[in-house]
């Protein structure tokens, strides 16, 4: 796949999902500027590049437009152009429908829905300078495809992104610019984790256990799953590919009950 050279930016590239698409990415040769407000993003930095990766750390938080010019700006400056979007951060925190407030939606909304939207607002041009451009959006399958309830606000905000990530590739189609929407299912990923804690305090370990073996491919999704199929859509050879939502959920949208036969 050809991302080599490219200049890719990942925004939530400091753990999880977002890890695994700046790590393979990277690996695959692409120039890589992860935008995160984490405390992690230095950590993350200092190890993709001692592999040898050419990995850049950009503090940068989503919800804040200036600080998304500004970063997008020192990208620019780096590198001289923006070839690859990946709209990765996002947040969930879950309540029952009837015990979730206004602020609750409101925060998933400002993750995510208005950063992606305030990213790809701030990177585009760019690309339409260049009639060049990849992006791709991470969704879920929560929302969209599948749902256990009490997950109203990030539902809603995930499945939203489907609409916008289409929306995307058919204004920009005669930009050169390809714009895809990746579903995950559950990955191990610090998000998942921290489901387990809340669902089974005592023993989060187990509840993994539980939700991989509930999968029918027996197992949690990696970050790197994600991000080879993220590496795809970005790369030249994906170039007849666009406004697409691709499910990649190690099988967990396929059964149409839950009964054993």
């Amino acid at each position: 796949m050809t991302v080599r050279n490219r200049v890719a930016i990942v925004t939530g590239g400091a753990m999880g999902n977002g890890k695994g698409i700046a790590e393979v990415l990277a690996s695959q040769g692409a120039k890589v500027a992860i935008f995160d407000k984490s405390d992690t993003l230095e950590e993350t930095v200092r190890e993709l590049s001692a592999k040898g990766c050419e990995v850049s750390g950009f503090k940068t938080d989503i919800t804040d437009r200036a600080n998304i010019d500004a970063s997008v700006a020192a990208v620019i400056e780096k590198y001289g152009r923006i070839d690859i979007l990946v709209n990765n951060a996002g947040v969930m925190k879950n309540l029952p429908f009837l015990e979730t407030g206004m602020d609750n939606l409101d925060f998933h909304i400002d993750i995510n829905i208005k950063g992606p939207w305030n990213v790809t607002q701030s990177v585009i041009p760019h690309m339409v300078k260049n009639k060049y451009g990849r992006i791709v959006t991470i969704a879920s399958v929560t929302g969209g495809f599948v749902d256990d309830g009490g997950d109203m606000s990030y539902a809603i905000t995930k499945s939203a992104l489907i609409g916008f990530g289409r929306c995307l590739a058919m204004e920009f189609i005669e930009d050169g610019i390809t714009s895809n929407i990746i579903c995950p299912g559950y990955c191990n990923t610090p998000m998942v984790a921290k489901e387990a804690a809340e669902e089974r305090p005592e023993d989060p370990s187990s509840f993994l256990d539980d939700l991989a073996s509930s999968l029918p491919i027996g197992r949690l999704g990696k970050p790197q799953d994600i991000g080879f199929l993220a590496s795809y859509l970005a790369s030249d050879e994906a170039g007849f590919i666009t406004g697409q939502t691709i499910i990649i959920d190690g099988g967990c949208t396929l059964p149409e009950t839950n009964l054993d036969y």
